[in-house]
């Protein structure tokens, strides 16, 4: 499917961009936003934004462009431009956020559990 060069109503579009980030908020769990997104996304669109978080994962984790190229098969073309979104545009600092969220709560929850493990 290719963009139409033919302009939509501005207040339309909003809309429909309003709906899809309701649509995108009310998700639930990773295997619905899974049939989201295959549902909607065409599979070399949703490499292609897996591609761009994981970029922005790798450079907050302080990885080497080299590195990313080669583990990401990716440009450093590429990488460049996500680090330049990244200083500019939050979308890759909520989402970084929540990686590190979930990554802190799965850490504290394996100490937990092996805590708990010892004492009985």
């Amino acid at each position: 499917m290719q963009v139409s060069k033919r302009k939509v109503n501005k207040n339309l579009k909003n809309q429909f961009h309003q709906l899809l980030y309701q649509v995108i908020a009310d998700i639930h769990n990773p295997k619905e936003a899974g049939s989201f997104l295959d549902g909607l996304l065409k599979k070399t669109e949703l490499n292609m934004i897996t591609k761009r978080l994981a970029i922005a994962y790798y450079l907050d984790k302080g990885r080497r462009y080299e590195d990313i190229k080669t583990n990401l098969a990716v440009s450093s073309a590429t990488i460049s431009t996500i680090a330049e979104r990244m200083k500019k545009k939050r979308g890759f600092e909520i989402a970084l956020k929540k990686i590190q969220a979930e990554e802190w709560a799965e850490r504290w929850a394996e100490k937990i559990t092996r805590t708990f493990k010892r004492k009985k």
